[in-house]
């Protein structure tokens, strides 16, 4: 009898499941227009990324945004005829206010991975760098594994860098993570770190302030994994924004076929010869 009633019961369920499934694939494809709807209806694109990690974003003293990064998403914004909405999002919340709609894309040297991936979706590649390890001017420059043993080493928490530094030095050295990259920069540059790793380029724009020459060098670029460093950076989009993954990624191509990514890199003299962006 149990058997029989559950049958009857998953009969109706199914049934029940295939009405239900015709209306939530309308339910979907509305999804997938609403946003780019919503953005080209208000005249707004609401760029998420985190200001302090220069050159790529910072925050003048007059409150103003500036960086590469600033200044592709303000271009992304002018081509889609729309607002450029800066929104300052701390790092370690930036993916739950995508997929919260706080805002409309993540727009903040975000490296693309399979991780990643599993949460929310991304443009092509717009930029690609080398990642790198920072310390002490003193010209050691050697960064096994075995020789940063009992170091401590500085990451900005939630990156593919705190991820590499786990995976291929945290079974002998200490890891300590920080809100932001300007931290763990000021922590080294105050004795209180061995090593900082983050993006080369990122770095190579501190080693050039008058307190990053003062303290520090860099030690060598870190052997490539892709697994956890990523395939480059790109901008962060909810899975179901396929309309506006279009738009963005037509965008980041126009700007690449005319010269405009070249036009914004000449802004940044520290990103001279060390950024792999899309040709066309």
């Amino acid at each position: 009898m149990r058997k029989q009633i559950g049958m009857a019961l998953m009969a109706v369920a199914a049934f029940t499941i295939m009405a239900a499934g015709a209306a939530f694939g309308d339910d979907i494809e509305l999804a997938k227009k609403s946003t780019i709807e919503e953005i080209l209806k208000n005249g707004e694109l609401r760029v998420g990324f985190e200001s302090g990690y220069m050159p790529f974003e910072m925050t003048e003293k007059t409150g103003a945004f500036i960086g590469f990064d600033i200044d592709m998403a303000k271009e992304m914004a002018k081509a889609m005829n729309v607002k450029f909405v800066p929104v300052n999002t701390a790092w370690d919340g930036i993916i739950p206010a995508l997929t919260s709609k706080q805002i409309d894309v993540i727009w903040s040297s975000m490296s693309i991975t399979d991780e990643r991936k599993k949460t929310i979706d991304f443009s092509d590649m717009y930029y690609d760098t080398a990642t790198a390890i920072i310390g002490p001017k003193n010209g050691d420059l050697d960064i096994s594994p075995e020789h940063l043993k009992g170091k401590t080493i500085g990451v900005q928490v939630s990156t593919t860098h705190a991820n590499y530094v786990d995976k291929y030095f945290g079974a002998g050295s200490t890891v300590k993570s920080y809100q932001t990259q300007d931290e763990a920069n000021q922590d080294l540059a105050a004795g209180r770190l061995d090593y900082v790793q983050a993006d080369a380029l990122a770095l190579a724009a501190f080693l050039k302030t008058e307190q990053g020459m003062a303290c520090c060098e860099k030690k060598a670029d870190v052997p490539p994994d892709a697994s956890i460093l990523g395939f480059g950076v790109g901008g962060g989009i909810r899975k179901e924004d396929t309309a506006l993954k279009d738009k963005i990624n037509a965008a980041i191509h126009a700007l690449a076929a005319s010269g405009g990514i070249d036009k914004i890199t000449a802004n940044y003299p520290e990103l001279q010869g060390g950024l792999v962006t899309p040709k066309n």
